[in-house]
C-alpha cells in the first residue's frame, strides 16, 4: 500500500494593502522598518554613542564603546543604542503616535550596550 499524504489546508491572509500585495502585518512591518532606518540619523543617537566612547587603546580600531549594563570596553560593531523605553509594535494606525514618539526620544532615553546584554533586556521586554 502507498503511503497516505495529508494536506494542511492554509487560510489565507488578505491583501488589502498597496494595490492588493501587501497583508496589513506586511503594510505596517515596512512602515517600522522606514522610522527605523531614519532613527539612525536622529541626532541624540549618534550623541549617545559618542558620549559612551573612548580612543582604543589596542588594535586598528580608532574608537570603543562602553556598556551602560556590563561597563566593559567594545568595537563599533557590538555595540547597539538601545531605547531604555522599548519603541514597541506597530500594528495600526492608532500605535503611530506613540511608537514614533518612542522611538525619536532625546539623549536621556538612550543607552549604548553591547551585542549580548541588548539580546538579554531584549528577550526580558519580550515577556514582560
Amino acid at each position: 500500500m502507498g503511503k497516505k499524504t495529508t494536506t494542511k489546508k492554509t487560510t489565507r491572509v488578505p491583501k488589502t494593502r498597496n494595490a492588493n500585495s501587501m497583508t496589513e502585518s506586511q503594510f505596517w512591518g515596512s512602515i517600522r522598518a522606514v522610522l527605523r532606518s531614519k532613527s539612525r540619523w536622529w541626532k541624540p543617537i549618534i550623541q549617545c554613542k559618542t558620549n559612551a566612547r573612548r580612543p582604543c587603546k589596542k588594535g586598528r580600531q580608532k574608537w570603543e564603546y562602553q556598556c551602560n549594563i556590563c561597563k566593559q570596553w567594545f568595537p563599533e560593531k557590538m555595540i547597539s543604542v538601545d531605547h531604555i523605553i522599548p519603541a514597541g509594535s506597530l500594528r495600526c494606525a492608532e500605535d503611530l503616535k506613540g511608537f514614533v514618539e518612542r522611538l525619536f526620544v532625546e539623549i536621556d532615553g538612550l543607552q549604548c550596550l553591547c551585542d549580548d546584554c541588548h539580546s538579554v533586556k531584549t528577550q526580558n521586554e519580550k515577556y514582560e
